[in-house]
């Protein structure tokens, strides 16, 4: 079953997160995910089994755009369809707030998560994801 994570999680998704890839050094992991789970409109969602966390997504909006970030499901438990069941409960906690758009990042060299989300029905779009570090 899908549910919100609180921060006495944090350690266990940023494991899952990084054994997945996601991390990287010049980002706070652990910062990121309390900032989401104390957020008013964000949540972190994970799947355990046995007490394990097995897959993970953080999920936020900003009144408009919703917004996937570290979507994680552990090794050993790929391939049972949590990647999917964690995007439709993503896209679920969105809807339910009226968001009319969903978006996420994907690193262009990683060429397996563009085609599971191609899969699910998700398609490039037609923009430049710019920034800068503020810290």
């Amino acid at each position: 079953m899908i549910a919100p994570l609180g921060p006495d999680d944090a350690g266990d998704a940023v494991a899952l997160w990084t054994e997945a890839g996601l991390t990287r050094p010049w980002n706070d992991a652990t910062g990121d995910f309390l900032r989401a789970v104390d957020g008013a409109s964000s949540v972190v969602l994970g799947v355990r089994e046995d007490g394990e966390l097995l897959g993970s997504a953080m999920v936020g909006h900003d009144g408009h755009r919703g917004w996937v970030y570290y979507l994680a499901v552990a090794d050993g438990a790929r391939g049972r369809g949590l990647g999917k069941q964690l995007m439709q409960a993503a896209e679920a906690w969105l809807v339910e707030r009226g968001l009319p758009k969903i978006q996420f990042m994907v690193r262009s060299d990683n060429t397996a998560v563009l085609d599971f989300y191609d899969h699910l029905g998700y398609a490039k779009q037609d923009c430049l994801v710019l920034g800068r570090r503020l810290d």
